[in-house]
C-alpha cells in the first residue's frame, strides 16, 4: 500500500505544475478565440481563420450548452476555461484525497484495531458531511431530490434533518438545520473518537 502512495505522491508531482502549463496555455487560447468571437481581431485575418477552423469546433458542445441556457456564444471560450481549470482542480484534490486516504489506511493498519476503528468512524462522518453539503448544492441549483444525481444524499441526511427541522425556529425562507447538523456530526464524531 506504501508503493501506491508513493506513486500517487509522484503521479501528484506531475500533475500539477503540467496542469498549471495547460491551464495558462488554454487561457491564451481562449483569450485569443474571445478576441475572434468579439470580432476585436479581424474575421478574415489568418489568426481568425485558423480558429474558426480548428478552436471553434472543439468548442461547440460548450457553445451549444451556453446558448441552450440562454448566454451569449462568445463566452463559450471563458466557460471553457472555467471547466477546464475546475476540473483540474477537483481531479488533483480527489488524487490527494484518495492518497490520504490510503495512507491512513496504511498506517491503521499497522498500529492495530482501536486505530482502524477511529479511521472508519471518520469516515462515517466524512461520508454524513459530504451529504449535507451535497443537498445544500442541491437545494442552491435545484436539484431534484429523486433525480440520480442527489438522491443518495437525501436518503443520508434526512434523518438528520428532520428531527432538527422540528425544533429549530422557522428563520423565514433559510433553513439552518444542515449548518446544525454540520456542527451536530462534529461534536458526535469527537465524542465518539474519544
Amino acid at each position: 500500500m506504501n508503493q501506491v502512495v508513493l506513486l500517487l505522491d509522484s503521479v501528484l508531482h506531475v500533475l500539477q505544475p503540467t496542469l498549471f502549463i495547460a491551464a495558462v496555455a488554454l487561457g491564451l487560447v481562449c483569450t485569443v478565440d474571445w478576441l475572434v468571437r468579439t470580432r476585436r481581431i479581424g474575421p478574415f485575418s489568418p489568426v481568425a481563420r485558423f480558429f474558426r477552423t480548428t478552436v471553434d469546433p472543439l468548442m461547440l458542445p460548450v457553445e451549444r450548452r451556453i446558448v441552450k441556457a440562454g448566454g451569449m456564444p462568445s463566452h463559450a471560450p471563458w466557460w471553457s476555461l472555467v471547466v477546464v481549470v475546475v476540473g483540474g482542480i477537483v481531479g488533483l484534490s480527489l488524487i490527494g484525497f484518495v492518497r490520504d486516504q490510503l495512507a491512513m489506511l496504511s498506517y491503521a493498519a499497522s498500529t492495530g484495531g482501536n486505530v482502524l476503528l477511529s479511521l472508519v468512524v471518520h469516515w462515517v462522518f466524512a461520508v454524513a458531511r459530504f451529504a449535507l453539503l451535497w443537498r445544500v448544492i442541491a437545494s442552491w441549483v435545484g436539484g431534484n431530490p429523486y433525480g440520480k444525481l442527489w438522491r443518495w444524499a437525501f436518503v443520508i441526511t434526512e434523518p438528520m434533518l428532520a428531527p432538527l427541522r422540528r425544533v429549530l425556529p422557522a428563520l423565514g425562507p433559510f433553513d439552518i438545520s444542515p449548518i446544525v447538523a454540520y456542527f451536530v456530526l462534529g461534536l458526535v464524531e469527537s465524542f465518539l473518537l474519544r
